[in-house]
């Protein structure tokens, strides 16, 4: 026989074990050897299949398998033991496709085996196979004994929440091998977060609704479960109820009375939305009344007859009546009956006709030297009312008024006949000679200024006359003149956000550079004869606290303008910034002035305007326009309804503009989305040398009472690196809330590795806690652009800030009277101040511009102040043209010649 080493174990016959002696002689098919007829191969063996873990459910033991190729010899070791030979079932095969010989073998363990070792290590098993080249091992498989206990860790709460909230219920399963999967079950129905993305199951198995509905209202029940056991935790109620709300208000009812003093209501609802499940009902009360006077209708009553009038030549005589005893009115029935009665005279009362030419002539001469008398005393009339008028040179000529602006004789049918505004007027055809210095309406450098007289004294001459003279060139003088007034010591001393100006009944306007706020004096709005020294600051913040409770919010800057207790004849339009996002269904917004005694009382409510009241607001998307028949400090204070209300924050990004050390800072501000607050942080970047990295960005920030998180991202680890301990910075949701803090923002310090490194990229993340954020992204170089805060980032205005009569207002004056008297009578058709209105979409303001004596002219305050340095007057004419009104031509001519 010949003999060859075997390199695999050899079964001993007596014991039954496996020994792995490596030099033994044995000789072909004999002991256990599986050789046979298998010719030898020089192949190690490879595991076809190696066992996997298992876990032992109960009392029912597992199985483990492995196969191999080729392989002489296959057996299992289990914790670094052989596993004893009658434990094996051994199948071998030959594969037909290579003719090697294929071993597989199974062995079952038991709870028993397991248990011996438990809590001293985790019982594993492995598969070992021979070949006639050598051996290999596979993979270990661990054995472990499933279990899920009965108790959770944490079991789910009931709660109450408000419609729309967010809703967390937490849930910890019990301990179990494997570990439990949780499902969630409301009213016994599987929730499936696919299917209803209103709920989200987070990684440690809590539920999250992200908006509560009416029908999110049930029991919810946590389910744990492995392949031991399912366990079920006890349920959640949830209640999900609905505060109630008032609807609108409606229209006030007629007068309960027909003639003299009377009542009438107007009532709301709590219908929006109406209160469920517990919730709270509206306060308030749900009918209003007001008095209200009816005027009586007045029949009409003749007077007394006039006494017979001589018998004239055609032998007649008269008497007459008028309904003057009273006169009708309101709906009066008019006089019945005749006003004039005549009879003839008998023969002796008629004159005998005499005459001659001589009587003729004596009657001509005096008719002529009677209408020369009276064309006279008219000139005398007219020269006399046009001194006393008051208006000095400048002014007086009605081409100051007129000048650029000549009739055209062409009508255009379509506002696309743009070469219809082009057309040169005929200048020839001018009349007048002005002798002072004609200006463009928009040329700043030339417009009216004011003289710097006392507040509410006339001109020492007595005479009431606009000047072209400048403003004092210390305006500081101004401001510390004003602040010695008794009702001015709460005046701030800041000469850069304080405008002011000299007016009469020309009107003018006033503005604050860079804020957003200006003041329109309409023509006629100061009494003729009176001459008003007008001023316009803004407050700052710190300076004066509004007492603001509950969910309110500063929605504007703080405003002053006066002085005030001026007479107005007409109400002036202050114009201001606001932040709030203009959707009024969200917000009870209040307009608050400051009284004499130095508190705050709200005069108004938008959205409840009344036209008999000195207030109305315009409220726009970004402005808000205030006509306003009294001067004083005002602001816009909103009162969120629900969580979905949100004001605009503007986020600026600012970082030093030299950067010799290692450390480089980023200052994000986060601010009012208004003018006057960006101008303040610009100027202030601008003193300490910051410089702007980034355009600024609109976030809109809800009243969720969750704070405000900022985080930098993505930065290049190899050369970048943050100095924050942690992850994110916060600011608290009351310090944006309330608005009253100044330069609110957040700075992150980073270091950069090596002074070489001046590139810079990264995300920077703003969001409101549990609500939507924003991510910027920032690329720059550090030392490229070193220069401080530019002007351009400033938007400087370059417009004055105090103009006087015609040259604040894009419509000359004698025009603007043309329109009005046009345009305020009635139409029958329509063609109206209405449709004005319609045009020029403000047809929400009827009511208000109904109530005025002049619609149009109120309309025109609110064009001119709405488009002062952006309208187009060209494109009024084609509204004006479009109503059929003639009036609209004059307008026909281009800006040069403005």
């Amino acid at each position: 026989r010949r003999l060859f080493p075997c390199f695999y174990p050899v079964l001993c016959p007596r014991t039954g074990l496996i020994c792995s002696e490596r030099d033994q002689l044995c000789s072909r098919g004999k002991g256990v050897s599986a050789v046979g007829s298998v010719p030898s191969v020089n192949l190690l063996p490879h595991f076809l299949v190696e066992p996997e873990d298992e876990f032992i459910v109960k009392n029912k033991p597992v199985t483990l398998s492995c196969r191999s190729t080729p392989a002489t010899q296959i057996y299992f070791k289990c914790n670094g033991e052989w596993v004893h030979q009658d434990d094996h079932l051994i199948e071998r095969t030959i594969d037909p496709a290579t003719a090697l010989p294929v071993m597989q073998v199974t062995i079952d363990i038991t709870r028993q085996q397991v248990e011996k070792i438990f809590g001293l290590d985790e019982y594993w098993c492995q598969c070992v196979a021979w070949s006639t080249t050598g051996t290999q091992k596979s993979q270990k498989a661990y054995i472990r004994i499933a279990y899920l206990r009965k108790n959770f860790e944490e079991e789910p709460q009931g709660k109450e929440v408000a419609l729309d909230q967010e809703v967390l219920l937490r849930c910890h399963p019990p301990e179990g091998v494997p570990q439990a999967e949780v499902e969630w079950q409301r009213n016994e129905d599987v929730i499936d977060p696919a299917s209803d993305p209103n709920f989200f199951i987070t990684a440690d198995h809590n539920l999250v609704i992200k908006k509560a509905r009416l029908a999110d209202t049930g029991n919810y029940t946590c389910v744990a479960k492995n392949i031991v056991a399912r366990r079920k935790s006890t349920s959640a109620t949830v209640l999900v109820y609905v505060n109630g709300g008032w609807s609108t208000w409606t229209t006030w009812s007629s007068c309960s009375a027909v003639c003299g003093r009377g009542w009438q209501k107007r009532s709301r609802s709590c219908t929006n939305p109406t209160p469920l499940n517990g919730g709270t009902s509206c306060e308030g009360q749900s009918v209003q009344k007001s008095a209200c006077v009816a005027t009586c209708p007045v029949d009409g009553g003749w007077s007394e007859w006039s006494k017979w009038s001589a018998c004239g030549a055609d032998c007649s005589t008269w008497r007459s009546r008028e309904c003057t005893q009273p006169s009708p009115g309101t709906g009066g029935k008019d006089c019945q009956g005749l006003d004039l009665q005549s009879l003839n005279c008998t023969s002796e009362q008629c004159p005998q006709t005499v005459g001659g030419a001589e009587d003729v002539a004596l009657y001509v001469g005096m008719v002529a030297v009677a209408l020369c008398l009276t064309l006279l005393l008219i000139v005398v009339v007219l020269v006399y009312r046009r001194k006393k008028e008051g208006l000095d040179a400048d002014v007086t000529d009605s081409s100051i008024l007129t000048t650029g602006f000549q009739p055209m004789g062409i009508k255009p049918s379509k506002p696309e006949n743009s070469h219809l505004l082009t057309i040169q007027p005929d200048l020839t055809t001018t009349t007048t000679s002005y002798q002072g210095t004609l200006r463009s309406r928009h040329d700043t450098t030339g417009k009216f200024s004011m003289t710097n007289g006392p507040l509410l004294d006339p001109l020492p001459n007595g005479s009431h006359t606009m000047h072209n003279g400048k403003l004092n060139s210390d305006p500081a003088e101004f401001v510390s003149r004003l602040s010695t007034q008794s009702y001015f010591k709460t005046l701030p001393r800041d000469v850069a956000n304080t405008s002011y100006g000299t007016f009469n009944f020309l009107g003018g306007r006033l503005t604050i550079p860079n804020t957003g706020i200006s003041l329109l004096i309409p023509p006629e709005a100061i009494p003729r004869g009176k001459i008003y020294e007008i001023y316009l600051t803004v407050q700052r913040k710190e300076d004066l606290r509004l007492p603001l409770a509950g969910c309110q919010t500063l929605l504007s800057p703080v405003v002053s303008c006066g002085p005030p207790g001026v007479v107005l004849s007409r109400p002036v339009i202050l114009s201001m910034d606001h932040c709030s996002d203009a959707c009024l269904d969200n917000w009870a917004v209040r307009l608050k002035k400051q009284n004499y005694e130095g508190t705050w009382e709200d005069v108004l409510l938008m959205g409840e305007e009344l036209v008999s009241e000195p207030y109305y607001c315009q409220l726009e998307a970004e402005t808000c326009r205030l006509f306003s028949e009294q001067l004083g400090t005002f602001a816009l204070v909103g009162e969120s309804l629900h969580m979905g209300a949100a004001k605009r924050l503007r986020l600026v990004l600012f970082s030093d503009a030299y950067c010799s050390t290692l450390e480089y800072n980023i200052r994000v501000y986060c601010m009012d989305d208004t003018q006057d607050v960006f101008k303040e942080v610009m100027q202030m970047e601008r003193q300490l040398g910051g410089r702007l990295i980034d355009e600024p960005h609109v976030l809109l920030f809800k009243d969720s009472y969750h704070n405000l998180r900022l985080s930098i991202h993505d930065m290049p680890q190899a050369h970048w690196r943050s100095k924050l301990l942690a992850g994110y910075q916060e600011i608290p949701f009351y310090h944006i809330w309330n608005g009253s803090q100044r330069y609110l923002h957040c700075t992150f310090t980073l270091e950069r590795l090596s002074l070489s490194t001046c590139e810079l990229t990264c995300q920077l993340c703003v969001w409101q806690v549990e609500g939507e954020g924003q991510s910027f992204g920032l690329d720059f170089n550090i030392a490229k652009d070193t220069r401080a805060v530019d002007s351009e980032f400033l938007l400087m205005d370059s417009n004055a800030t105090a103009l006087a009569g015609p040259s604040a207002f894009q419509i000359p004056y004698l025009i603007r009277q043309k329109i009005c008297g046009s345009l305020d009578a009635p139409c029958p058709n329509g063609a109206d101040w209405r449709m004005l209105a319609q045009r020029l979409k403000l047809e929400r303001h009827m009511i208000f511009f109904a109530s005025k004596a002049s619609p149009t002219s109120v309309i025109l305050d609110l064009w001119e102040a709405q488009h002062f340095h952006s309208g187009n007057i060209n494109q009024l004419a084609t509204v004006m043209a479009d109503i059929g009104k003639q009036e609209a031509m004059i307008f026909l001519v281009s800006d040069g010649e403005c």
